[in-house]
């Protein structure tokens, strides 16, 4: 499982890890918009319900056999101890959960290039040219004020999801350039599964 509030580069660490380890990349939140975009019974149950058919939406892809096989990368969910507390009684605990910390600079640095939709960062990823510079915007949504907001509200839900994993959590620093981000949890991804392939050793001894 994988943490991070919005501008932690989340998304860029999920790719990589996917890559690297061969996992099936499962992403609540494109789960539901699927969903509702094909029109079906969950679908139309989320516009309705949202949050409580994500629970099925996840069990139903951890399940399939390519989860199954190559193992899963469960990235946005769960967000509440009670959506924890239902993947762990149908069997889905995370080897490993990786949790991605950052600073509000962080996201306060975000800009949009709004001919290209690229991100930027003004100080962890500047535009590569001056052209580009001259117009990059501010979301709206990245001002001081509003992202204090938002990374309140995430730490609280992570909090009450945390309390569940203590064995399990791997804190990263976020505000690292993603090669060293990816360099830790490759790290921890490594050694967890020396150990798992030690305790296979041992029981087949």
């Amino acid at each position: 499982m994988i943490s991070g509030a919005p501008a932690s580069g989340k998304g860029t660490q999920c790719e990589l890890i996917t890559k690297k380890y061969n996992l099936v990349h499962v992403a609540a939140g494109d789960l539901l918009r699927a969903e509702v975009a094909a029109g079906t019974e969950h679908g139309k149950r989320a516009k309705r319900t949202h949050l409580r058919c994500w629970l099925q939406m996840v069990k139903e892809r951890l399940s399939r056999q390519d989860s199954q096989e190559h193992g899963w990368l469960l990235d946005g969910y769960p967000r509440s101890e009670s959506q924890a507390t239902s993947l762990k009684k149908f069997g889905f605990v995370p080897d490993i959960f990786i949790l991605l910390e950052i600073l509000v600079k962080r996201v306060v640095g975000r800009r949009l290039d709004p001919v290209t939709g690229k991100i930027y960062h003004l100080k962890y990823y500047p535009p590569e040219t001056e052209e580009i510079a001259a117009r990059l915007t501010q979301r709206f949504d990245d001002t001081e004020e509003k992202v204090k907001l938002c990374l309140h509200t995430h730490n609280s839900n992570v909090e009450s999801v945390l309390s569940l994993y203590n064995d399990q959590i791997v804190k990263v620093d976020g505000t690292l350039p993603k090669e060293e981000v990816f360099s830790l949890i490759d790290r921890a991804l490594t050694e967890l599964l020396a150990k798992k392939e030690a305790a296979l050793g041992s029981l087949a001894a």
